[in-house]
């Protein structure tokens, strides 16, 4: 059964809402810059109707990018930073592996053992088969009881996660951190966890696009235009 296209009922056409949610989340913008933009070509649209597309559109693209993306390295670099939430501090876990291809993120409300084993179950779900045979964090005691767990879960008599914990060698995902508020600018204040989680949900997958770890993509800016294109040609 074919599957019903998430373009019915706007009143927009698909070229338009893809390219308003490509520009929000491939490029450091505001809501308003972007209707903007869009005016400066004869497109009239407000604020709320550019949020209620990115809030829709930007987990479709993650989803229908999921089966793109290449294999991620069994080296993984974890770690947390935070943003702000409906007025709160929130935790932000994110792992990437050795070349820098976004495993998976998480938003949490405390920095504990807890959330950091519900985000590393997460991950290790995610990639199936292909789980870390090396997880590099800081020195957070909260990850090598985490680990040891999970180690135990899988076998009870051998290591098959090796943990290392030297700050130093964890760098790489660090600058990933700074390298995504950069991109959220003055965006780092989100008004509630759903918009949070949707909106970096599409930043990271746009990312992902952008740095060519997935598979079919053309280079440059127009292969991203035409692999997002692509993705709902079905539609």
């Amino acid at each position: 059964m074919p599957r019903s296209s998430p373009f019915k009922h706007h009143r927009f056409p698909r070229e338009i809402i893809l390219c308003a949610v490509r520009w929000y989340l491939r490029y450091p913008l505001s809501y308003q810059d972007v209707v903007d933009l869009l005016l400066e070509r004869g497109i009239s649209v407000d604020r709320s109707t550019v949020y209620r597309w990115v809030i829709k559109f930007g987990p479709e693209i993650t989803k229908r990018t999921e089966k793109q993306l290449r294999r991620a390295s069994v080296d993984w670099h974890v770690d947390e930073t935070y943003i702000r939430v409906g007025g709160k501090w929130r935790y932000l876990w994110r792992a990437v592996d050795a070349n820098g291809q976004m495993i998976d993120f998480r938003l949490t409300a405390r920095r504990d053992a807890k959330a950091a084993k519900a985000f590393l179950n997460k991950a290790i779900e995610r990639v199936k088969l292909h789980r870390p045979v090396t997880i590099i964090t800081d020195k957070a005691q909260s990850y090598r009881r985490v680990i040891r767990e999970i180690n135990h879960r899988y076998d009870p008599h051998f290591d098959c996660i090796r943990h290392i914990d030297k700050k130093w060698r964890n760098n790489r995902i660090e600058s990933d951190h700074a390298a995504m508020k950069r991109l959220l600018g003055y965006r780092q204040s989100f008004r509630s966890l759903r918009s949070a989680k949707a909106t970096l949900s599409g930043i990271e997958t746009m990312r992902s696009i952008k740095r060519g770890h997935i598979h079919h993509k053309q280079p440059g800016v127009r292969g991203e235009i035409q692999f997002i294109e692509g993705l709902f040609k079905a539609a």
